[in-house]
């Protein structure tokens, strides 16, 4: 059947809807931000293609072009659309009021159309471009899109025709062809392209990509920007790119020497500053090369009176901070700022109160990388030829316990962290002994009866027995971790205190407690000894060996006890929380992608990793989130020495050791 519409001329204002319109029954094909491109494409263009109608009570009924109607429509509601009005007149076709295949006209019209090969769409970009003559603003404006949406397919019509030709061959993919307009240079984009595929090889999006990295540095990259302004300067050759980000400096040996030269300026400035023999630069950091070099460490010093009173200025700025990060209300960016502010004042009372020998500086020195997009320096760094090999010399590369020294940054725990860390380890070890009664029977009897009956010396000062709760400091008890608090409840729920009547005499009461089973009476004791654990961190063996056995026996993993939370990791530093993420936790591409996020963005990723390992996570990776705590916390772990040394270790029939 051949059927011909009559053209005719119609008023906007007397188009309806048609009932037989095949989009009628999707209301969200009409939605204003669906039609905008139509929209502007009609206030630029005019109607390029009648709409089908038909003539239904007075009005005409579109049959096709809904979309094209409700674009007339916002034109005509839009009081800054110019020459469109309700009266306005605009061309249709006309189907007789006797047709028959009215819907089958609908269908039709929205699916035979064949959707535009892409490669077409983005040549058709270029040529309104080159051709034509216009800029991407007005491009943006005919089709109701962003400039930066035209940009990008302006970017891919203006790849090398070889690359588009062997797209539309199917040669290679799309999204392979896309790839070269990472280098907007044509030129570029041939020879790589000739060179990738000349022994007939599977040609890759990745390997594109990878070969123009050769061909130059983007402005986008971070050493693009950080040296851009001096290569530029020295008329350095630059491949503009329609988006600006993709333009690219052409001349990679021009920008690793600028690169390099500015990587020294740092590290000499450093050397300047702490007092170093030389200095050295290095693009990227060599880790295997740098493994021969030795490296030395600031030791204490006694701050004089002026370095003192400075310390002290920063303790009371620190505790003020600390309070004003407490706030939960505080917005990220003013966090951040109190963050970096308590960074750099801990950073200044630590340079205070240390400092590196004469001796070390005259034969270290600083070398200056790039990394994480930013300047990194080295410092302390020992040549070969220059590390001290005598076994725990000053500065040497091993460390006076025998153990290798570790890397500058390392997380390292300051005194306040550390104090509050042993508390909260005495209190899942309390906890520990609660659940332990038996055990911990045994050893309140023990030193009980060893420490009346033995030479004098206490067999440890891990525990009192002197019927006194130990009262435990914490800088914020109201956020450690409440496990410990929980199991220690509920171990209290569990004693039978029936005994326990102030109102008795104390000879009534004791006649009570005697009546008691003996698996009663032990959970009352370890109740009690549980109370007067010490602030501690896991036991050396040399030092106390009951306490590191009876540990190892009750509480062979901490984290059965505790579990590090959110207040624990906003005491860390940003890089800390990033470090213990990707080395000890091994989620590498984690840390990669919280790398730009603020800190507390990053703590309260720790902060639900921990609460509830996700569902994502490997076998191996899981494991390590169920046993990762600060090392010198865990039983079973390295005894941390640094932590608490042996010099402030009390006798153990001093005075200070019962005080402490």
């Amino acid at each position: 059947m051949t059927t011909s519409f009559a053209p005719l001329i119609a008023a906007i204002g007397d188009l309806v809807p048609h009932p037989a319109n095949v989009r009628s029954n999707s209301p969200e094909t009409y939605d204003t931000e669906n039609i905008a491109h139509l929209k502007a494409s009609i206030a630029v263009l005019g109607l390029l293609q009648p709409l089908l109608v038909q003539r239904i009570d007075g009005k005409y009924a579109v049959l096709a072009g809904g979309r094209r109607h409700a674009a007339l429509k916002e034109l005509v509601a839009d009081k800054a659309a110019k020459g469109f009005t309700a009266k306005t007149k605009i061309d249709c076709r006309l189907v007789p009021e006797d047709c028959d295949v009215t819907t089958a006209l609908s269908l039709a019209e929205n699916i035979t159309q064949a959707p535009m090969n892409a490669i077409d769409e983005f040549e058709a970009f270029a040529r309104m471009m080159e051709v034509d003559g216009q800029t991407p603003e007005t491009i943006a404006k005919t089709f109701g899109t962003t400039v930066a949406a035209v940009k990008g397919r302006l970017r891919y019509g203006l790849i090398h025709p070889d690359i588009r030709a062997a797209a539309r061959g199917k040669v290679i993919t799309l999204d392979t062809m896309k790839a070269f307009a990472e280098h907007p240079s044509q030129e570029a984009q041939r020879e790589v392209f000739e060179a990738l595929t000349k022994d007939g090889g599977y040609l890759q999006a990745y390997t594109v990509r990878q070969a123009l990295k050769s061909r130059g540095v983007q402005v986008s990259d971070d050493i693009g920007a950080f040296v851009r302004a001096d290569y530029e300067a020295r008329g350095g050759a630059v491949a503009a790119d329609l988006l600006e980000e993709h333009s690219v400096l052409e001349d990679a040996a021009l920008v690793e020497t600028i690169l390099l030269e500015k990587l020294g300026a740092a590290a000499e400035e450093a050397r300047i500053k702490l007092g170093f023999a030389w200095a050295d630069a290095m693009v990227r950091y060599d880790y295997a090369t740098m493994a021969d070099y030795g490296r030395v460490y600031p030791g204490p010093i006694e701050p004089d009176e002026a370095a003192q009173k400075r310390i002290d200025e920063i303790t009371a700025e620190l505790e003020k901070l600390q309070l004003e990060m407490e706030d939960e209300g505080l917005e990220d960016g003013a966090y951040n700022a109190l963050y970096e502010r308590v960074d750099a004042l801990e950073e200044e009372a630590r340079d205070l109160q240390e400092a590196y020998s004469a001796e070390d500086l005259a034969r270290s020195g600083v070398i200056a990388s790039w990394q994480g997009g930013q300047i990194t320096l080295h410092v302390g760094l020992v040549r070969p030829e220059d590390t001290v090999k005598e076994e725990g010399a000053r500065g040497s590369s091993a460390s006076p316990t025998g153990e290798e020294a570790p890397d500058a940054g390392e997380i390292t725990y300051p005194a306040s962290l550390a104090e509050d860390l042993k508390t909260e380890r005495a209190m899942a070890l309390g906890a520990a002994m609660a659940l332990h009664p038996e055990a911990t029977l045994d050893l309140t009897l023990f030193k009980l009866v060893s420490d009346v009956l033995a030479s004098g010396i206490s067999v440890t000062q891990a525990i009192k027995i002197d019927a006194r709760k130990e009262y435990r400091s914490h800088a914020k008890m109201d956020e450690i971790d409440e496990t410990s608090l929980e199991q220690v409840a509920a171990a209290h729920d569990a004693l039978d205190l029936s005994w326990l009547d102030e109102a008795r005499a104390p000879a009534d009461q004791f006649a009570a407690f005697r009546a008691l089973k003996a698996g009663e009476k032990a959970k009352l004791v370890a109740y009690a000894t549980a109370s007067t654990t010490q602030s501690c961190f896991a036991r050396d063996r040399s030092r106390d060996s009951l306490m590191h056995a009876f540990e190892i026996e009750i509480m062979p993993d901490i984290r059965a006890h505790w579990t590090p939370n959110a207040a624990l990791f906003n005491r860390f530093k940003k890089a800390w929380l990033l470090k213990i993420l990707g080395e000890d936790l091994g989620l590498a591409q984690e840390a990669v992608t919280l790398a730009s996020s603020s800190k507390k963005e990053i703590v309260a990723f720790c902060d639900k990793l921990f609460a509830e390992p996700f569902a994502t996570l490997t076998d191996a990776q899981r494991a390590a989130v169920a046993a990762w705590c600060p090392p010198m916390m865990q039983t079973a772990g390295i005894a941390f020495d640094e932590a608490e040394p042996a010099a402030e270790t009390p006798e153990p029939d001093s005075e200070v050791s019962h005080a402490a």
